[in-house]
């Protein structure tokens, strides 16, 4: 994502609040329209959905509300051009970690107006941290999750590991041709960033304004060797594979350790007839269990992937007011109290009682307080779209040098993140 396109749109965005205040309608909408909000994948419950367009359309009178629902490849490949359009859609949902891509852009609106609104303090900070500027907040926090280990006594009879040495040691035990004992896709580098972080190692620091890559550091490398032996020893998922779909091998049995967002427990326990995605909630799932990723030492939570998503009004919103109170409808108690509900780990702290209190919940929690972020970097969007992480865990699973994979990896990342 080029800079001459960022200073384009913040140009743009100037030119547009200049004019609005010129007029004495600043932020203000007609008074009836369509409000655009774009969501990403399935992962917000059809009831939330329901709740935003009742609720919005009902304290907006002569107004409506779309939700047009847009894939993670949307994000990368089709929001810049969408935001940057004279045509763009009104609110935004896009993943935590290509927050701050966007902001560097000037595609999102200015929030510090409405943050006390929205929560304040309440937010996750971590969330608000990536998506802020300069203190500044531009997307804030939508809900979070992180990746915990699902297993069924119907594929894994063996006691729950209790440090991520016993863990890969189980997987390897419970492999055979026809099933994992771990799950792990080549491709799948969430999954992979836990044994590089529980031995010490980072993807990238900054020091001095400089981006150093750390993959090959000696935590690096020791957490990329222990995921080499994983690969070629307790998985035959395919090293160019991702990780879309789990709960299709693990339904089949071909599943020991699934280690995933704690949401894709309703993906699997979804009606088997289901026509599209079926679950084995009788089967394979019946009695689902699932346990925090264990780190190094017995008793620690290994650091996990912080996913989850950041939601923002673009800042070429021909309806800024609207989108802000569509805005604080996503954030409010009742919308977030239905994502609780179903899961997922609601933007603001003081909603978090409305989580089910079971079990994969409660290590979904464990895993949350122990998560880790990318680096907080305009450019890291950039990284990720360019699929170097990708590229080196496929050439590890494949048997390649961890260390020299390790380190050309690092110059590609140095490359990117220092422009």
């Amino acid at each position: 994502m080029k800079k001459s396109l960022g200073a384009l749109s913040l140009l743009g965005v100037s030119a547009l609040v200049l004019a609005g205040c010129a007029s004495g309608e600043a932020g203000q909408s007609s008074a009836t329209g369509d409000l655009t909000v774009w969501l990403v994948g399935t992962d917000t419950p059809q009831d939330a959905r329901d709740y935003l367009v009742e609720t919005f359309e009902a304290e907006n009178e002569g107004w409506t509300l779309t939700i047009e629902e847009k894939t993670w490849a949307d994000t990368a490949d089709n929001y810049v051009a969408a935001l940057s359009s004279n045509d763009a859609p009104d609110v935004v949902e896009i993943g935590n970690t290509q927050s701050a891509g966007f902001i560097a852009q000037g595609l999102f609106s200015d929030l510090s107006g409405i943050e006390s609104e929205l929560g304040g303090d309440e937010m996750l900070q971590s969330f608000v941290e990536l998506g802020s500027e300069d203190g500044t907040l531009y997307a804030a926090p939508y809900y979070a999750g992180s990746r915990i280990v699902f297993y069924s006594p119907a594929s894994y009879s063996g006691a729950v590991p209790t440090t991520l040495e016993e863990y890969v040691a189980a997987g390897v035990a419970a492999t055979t041709p026809t099933k994992s004992g771990i799950y792990a896709p080549g491709k799948d580098w969430y999954n992979a960033l836990p044994y590089v972080w529980a031995n010490g190692g980072e993807i990238a620091t900054q020091e001095g304004g400089t981006w150093t890559g750390g993959f090959s550091s000696p935590g690096g490398i020791a957490g990329l060797e222990m995921l080499q032996d994983v690969y070629e020893n307790a998985t035959i998922a395919p090293a160019d594979a991702d990780e879309t779909d789990p709960q299709v091998p693990f339904c089949a049995g071909e599943v020991g350790f699934l280690s995933a967002p704690a949401w894709v427990k309703w993906s699997i326990l979804a009606p088997a007839d289901a026509a599209e995605a079926p679950g084995c909630p009788d089967t394979v799932g019946a009695d689902l269990k699932a346990f925090a990723l264990p780190g190094m030492t017995a008793g620690e939570v290994a650091p996990v992937f912080a996913g989850g998503s950041n939601i923002a009004v673009a800042a070429k919103s021909d309806a800024p007011d609207k989108a802000e109170a569509a805005l604080k409808i996503i954030l409010s108690e009742g919308y977030q109290k239905i994502l609780a509900e179903n899961g997922l780990i609601p933007a603001l702290t003081s909603f978090a009682d409305y989580l089910p209190d079971d079990e994969i919940t409660t290590e979904a929690a464990k895993a949350v307080a122990s998560s880790k972020a990318v680096p907080a970097s305009p450019q890291w969007s950039e990284v990720e779209s360019s699929g170097v992480i990708k590229d080196a865990l496929v050439k590890i699973a494949q048997g390649g040098d961890v260390t020299e994979i390790a380190t050309e990896l690092d110059g590609q990342i140095e490359a990117i993140l220092n422009k």
